[in-house]
């Protein structure tokens, strides 16, 4: 359950207040237009919901705007992608840009958010409104006194840099209003198809209401295209718990192509089990695998599968386009990450182990089959070349003794399995090396 807010706790303690009828004003109304540096225009006929809200804020010793227009607060705060107890509502008022109406965010349902607000029926309510009404949700940008690290984490991924960064992206990709004959998903704003918008409002598109939807779809608020992103692709998609790079080319690909395409292209790329599902298996061979080279592979698997499809002939150039954009990026993305011991292409301490995915500590390098390998190797190809120059002669009294040809032999069959160790070694190596000391007794 979210903790509710301080300043919620104020606006709660104000419900019921009402403008008096007549020229007598409410005193408990004029004193929240003094609270926002508005004392000269304290009169309950002016429009207060504004007011009410940032003296809520005031009192709770957050900054409001201090104005009396209720859009002033889609600069306010940060703007947060999803619902929040508490989180102040922007809505749009008519056709006017220039109107507005703010509250806060005290529950919800499919297609409408309830409101705890002033001037709703000239008095403190809390009412439903449209989402399709909705504009931003705001949020305060500085700490919030009283709040714990529970509920911080809570709305992290909410606004998270990277989901950010990502919809720009995507949203760039998509671009505005598109209605092809040949999309299958018809109607389009922005990547949401006309049916995802009519199953975010709760209704079934049919001929009766589709001129009305589309209407309203050119329209769709900014903070309603970043709900359905968040809460359609970027969480079931899984994107969040990948690094910033593949969580871009994971995102664009669950935008594009569906998120159940996405997590088994996903799961092709890192060599996991294809089961649509991205469970433990799946992050351990995401885990073990250096993202660049995966990033590269998704990619390719992307195109791939974009060339398989009927109606290549009509989009192929813009999705290889998409795919080439979206790849150069998430490299560039992930070439500015700070490294972390986490990942096995980030070399450290402690490693991951191929094989369990847990953290293990480096092993003796004499334990090393690759480096015994390699001394075998350097040992039958060169120590018979340089072992006269440094008193080492192993060749002539050897050839007397044995003959040639069973030198050749072993030293061909040595060399060999010395080449052999050496690649085996590097293929099976999952702990760094370290230092031992070891004494030898001549």
């Amino acid at each position: 359950m979210q903790e509710q807010p301080q300043w919620l706790a104020i606006a709660w303690a104000e419900l019921g207040q009402k403008e008096w009828r007549g020229t007598a004003d409410n005193p408990r109304i004029v004193d929240l237009f003094r609270d926002v540096g508005h004392a000269g225009e304290a009169r309950d006929e002016v429009a207060w919901c504004a007011a009410f809200l940032g003296a809520c804020l005031e009192r709770a010793e957050h900054a409001s705007t201090r104005s009396l227009r209720a859009r002033s607060y889609l600069t306010w705060g940060q703007s947060i992608a999803v619902p929040r107890l508490g989180a102040v509502a922007v809505l749009s008022r008519g056709s006017d840009p220039a109107l507005g109406h703010v509250g806060f965010v005290v529950g919800e349902t499919p297609t409408e958010l309830l409101l705890l607000g002033g001037n709703q029926g000239d008095e403190v309510t809390v009412e439903a409104f449209d989402r399709a009404r909705l504009l931003d949700l705001r949020w305060p940008a500085d700490p919030v006194v009283g709040e714990g690290t529970a509920h911080q984490s809570a709305g992290a991924d909410r606004s998270d840099a990277t989901f950010e960064r990502a919809l720009a992206h995507v949203l760039e990709m998509e671009g505005g209003y598109s209605d092809d004959p040949h999309d299958p998903g018809g109607a389009t704003m922005r990547g949401i198809t006309i049916g995802d918008y009519a199953r975010e409002r709760g209704v079934t598109l049919d001929a009766t209401n589709r001129a009305q939807l589309t209407d309203e779809l050119k329209r769709i608020p900014d903070a309603l295209v970043k709900r359905i992103y968040l809460a359609r692709y970027w969480k079931p998609s899984g994107a969040a718990e990948l690094a910033p790079g593949l969580a871009l080319m994971h995102f664009d690909a669950a935008v594009n192509q569906g998120v159940g395409t996405a997590i088994r292209i996903l799961q092709q790329a890192v060599g996991a089990r294809v089961d649509g599902e991205v469970g433990p298996e799946t992050r351990a061979a995401i885990d073990r695998s250096p993202t660049p080279e995966v990033i590269a592979a998704y990619a390719e698997i992307r195109r791939r599968r974009y060339r398989e499809l009927g109606h290549f002939w009509r989009f192929g150039r813009g999705w290889l386009n998409r795919v080439a954009k979206t790849e150069a990026l998430a490299l560039a993305w992930q070439q500015s990450e700070p490294a972390t011991p986490a990942r096995d292409e980030q070399k450290g301490p402690i490693e991951m182990t191929r094989e369990t995915g847990t953290a293990t500590e480096p092993k003796w390098w004499g334990e090393s089959m690759t480096i015994w390998g390699a001394l075998l190797t350097a040992l039958t190809t060169v120590l018979p070349v340089i072992g006269p120059l440094i008193g080492i002669n192993i060749t002539a009294e050897l050839i007397t003794a044995l003959g040639e040809q069973l030198v050749n032999v072993v030293q061909a069959l040595a060399g060999l399995a010395g080449i052999l160790m050496t690649v085996f070694g590097r293929v099976r190596a999952s702990q760094p090396l370290t230092r031992r000391t070891v004494s030898l007794r001549l």
